[in-house]
């Protein structure tokens, strides 16, 4: 296929052959069956704490495994993308996280949940950041922002439908019923990538190849973190960002499932559609951050997330449904348009290294994701729902405030068209010749 002939030499070349729409969405929807996975258990906590018999402040740790398994595969698994051949790697890698979604099914005790849901955590973030990388290396440079927005919208709806759907097939049978038909859907999945995938180009001659060069590669993910300032500037905000996200929806299911309310898991993960919203935030995210606009969004959804907070905060004051669908809205749709511009702002400086400024990233989005779980639960235990809508508006004020003290640090934004993309790609980055797609 010509798209991965020609952007696999050369990510930045201007006479990039744009990606053809049906292949943008193969990749959104593989990107958004995948990511399901991390997310499946978290409208099912209070079952999941009555069948192990965990507590209602240790069962955050669940939710804490799968992002413990995300940190791992953007350190270890997410890196490979730039040194093996990607098309076999995601098929790998589907397999793999099917086998694993069927060992989660046969758990029988805390410590087989706790270790399987951070191989989910591990496999399922792999899988679905080394899609992203996959999509943004064979984009022609002027449309990148828009595929990475696209396979990102894949990733939303994937992130809210998992709640619903966790939430409807485990009142029809039950919590294991869940990961059994996602583990059919992921078998599914690796059938359609293979047939659809674009043809691997075959390897140049003097390619590193092995564990050396695995081991240079990782090494090289340090000097990133130390030298490349967007990468920086932008992985800290993500970090803030998704503490925020993650304190949301990790605690919401425990006032909405305790009395007043007393809500079925089914009508718990229904709130998740809400959120679908976020996929025109990403949508656009990209669209804004290819002409340029990117800061300019980012500190609007920041202002968006921080008044998320206020209807949030109504839930147990007996304040109308409305209430929680508006701030939901506001979360969703701000989050997503950060998330977008994080991304398209690092990738276009890391044309070279794909794969690895991914991985950078997305641990910053792990950590801020697994400690605004733990720091959810427990806080709502000790303070109950207005004391997580506090850390979650104390949080996303301290974003706004590291975006705004940060901004001129950043490069200027230039518009990303076919005419500007004509100038020569920059020099590579530390490990070019395993940049390979």
């Amino acid at each position: 296929m010509a798209v991965c002939e020609i952007n696999a030499k050369n990510p930045g070349d201007a006479k990039a052959v744009a990606l053809p729409r049906g292949l943008i969405m193969l990749f959104a929807s593989a990107a958004g069956i995948s990511v399901a996975n991390v997310y499946y258990a978290q409208p099912l906590l209070d079952v999941l704490a009555a069948d192990f018999g965990i507590s209602t402040a240790a069962i955050g740790a669940v939710v804490g495994a799968t992002q413990a398994g995300s940190m791992l595969a953007l350190l270890l698994l997410v890196p490979l993308g730039d040194l093996l051949e990607r098309r076999r790697l995601m098929l790998l890698q589907g397999m793999a996280l099917a086998a694993c979604l069927l060992l989660v099914t046969m758990s029988t005790s805390t410590l087989a949940l706790l270790a399987g849901m951070l191989l989910l955590g591990l496999l399922g973030t792999a899988m679905t950041q080394g899609l992203i990388s996959y999509a943004a290396t064979l984009a022609a440079a002027h449309q990148r922002g828009s595929v990475v927005g696209t396979v990102q919208g894949g990733v939303v709806i994937g992130l809210l439908l998992a709640r619903v759907v966790a939430g409807v097939l485990a009142e029809v049978g039950g919590w294991r019923l869940v990961y059994q038909c996602s583990a059919i859907a992921m078998m599914a999945l690796a059938a359609a990538l293979r047939y659809s995938l674009p043809p691997p180009r075959q390897s140049a001659p003097g390619e590193l190849r092995g564990w050396p060069a695995y081991g240079v590669l990782l090494v090289s993910m340090a000097a990133l973190l130390k030298h490349e300032r967007v990468l920086q500037i932008r992985g800290v905000l993500a970090l803030l960002m998704f503490a925020a996200f993650n304190v949301f929806w990790s605690a919401l299911v425990l006032p909405l499932s305790a009395p007043p309310y007393s809500l079925s898991q089914a009508a718990i993960g229904a709130f998740g559609l809400v959120g679908v919203a976020g996929v025109l935030g990403a949508a656009r995210a990209g669209h804004w951050d290819d002409r340029g606009l990117g800061q300019r969004a980012t500190g609007a959804a920041l202002m968006l997330l921080l008044l998320s907070w206020l209807p949030l905060s109504w839930l147990q004051a007996g304040a109308h449904w409305m209430a929680l669908v508006l701030g939901i809205l506001l979360l969703d749709v701000g989050g997503q348009i950060i998330h977008v511009s994080n991304q398209s702002m690092i990738l276009r400086d890391g044309r070279h290294a794909q794969s690895r400024m991914i991985g950078c990233y997305m641990m910053f989005y792990a950590v801020g994701s697994g400690l605004g779980a733990l720091a959810a639960t427990n806080i709502y235990a000790w303070a109950g729902w207005h004391g997580v809508c506090l850390l979650g508006a104390f949080i996303s004020l301290l974003a706004l405030i590291w975006w705004a003290a940060t901004l001129k640090l950043m490069p200027a934004a230039t518009p990303t068209t076919p005419a500007t993309t004509a100038t020569p790609a920059a020099p590579p980055l530390p490990l070019a010749p395993c940049a390979r797609h």
